[in-house]
């Protein structure tokens, strides 16, 4: 029996490599709403799954956490922030939050609020910050959708932060790119979605880009 023993400890281990090197590995954090969970959209053809493999084809280590939640706001994703930090400890947090606030025409001030406090939250854990920015539909009027569209770009520049001015790029308004709804993505406008967020995110992860700055002095 004890000469089993070294042999089943071996098994053991080389079983649970691939889980500890996962572990290992820098993490992107997601944390969005449907545009990024995959809205009525098959786990294969999602930009997030496409985002994925592309890392992996490009020699990057970064393993992407989605924490995106269908019918997200940017409220309930300060509120789950905390702990979602404390749990995976990202290197980089990406925020596509607050499309589903000015959808349903919340107070701008409330939205520019929380969307703030999870940058800060986020820098104050040393973690790296991509901000994602988002537009909504002229049905509340072109002034709200100003407003709107100011908080991202307002945020960005008083944080210092990599932008990404708009996820849907190309997508939006793109009938043979957009579910029925008129609001979220199809299959098609998949690959769209990953080449807006590839375009700003590449470059930092590269050597000579923000990923290799120490987090602690990145504002």
């Amino acid at each position: 029996m004890f000469r089993l023993l070294p042999s089943l400890l071996l098994c053991s281990l080389l079983l649970h490599l691939p889980m500890l090197f996962a572990n290992n590995r820098p993490v992107i954090l997601l944390l969005g709403d449907s545009l990024s969970s995959g809205y009525d959209i098959a786990l294969s053809e999602r930009w997030t799954t496409a985002l994925q493999d592309r890392l992996t084809d490009q020699g990057f280590e970064h393993r992407l956490v989605n924490a995106s939640v269908t019918g997200e706001t940017s409220r309930g994703g300060l509120s789950r922030l905390p702990e979602l930090l404390q749990r995976h400890r990202p290197r980089w947090v990406i925020i596509e939050l607050g499309g589903n606030d000015g959808l349903r025409g919340l107070e701008l001030a409330q939205t520019r609020q929380n969307l703030q406090k999870v940058v800060q939250l986020s820098l104050s854990a040393e973690v790296r910050v991509l901000l994602i920015g988002m537009k909504i539909p002229p049905n509340l009027g072109p002034v709200y959708s100003r407003r709107f569209e100011a908080i991202y770009t307002d945020i960005a520049h008083q944080a210092l932060l990599p932008r990404v001015p708009f996820l849907l790029q190309g997508v939006a308004g793109n009938t043979a790119l957009m579910q029925t709804d008129g609001i979220h993505p199809n299959a098609k406008g998949q690959p769209a979605i990953l080449e807006n967020v590839w375009r700003v995110l590449g470059p930092l992860l590269q050597p000579h880009g923000l990923e290799s700055i120490p987090a602690a002095t990145v504002k």
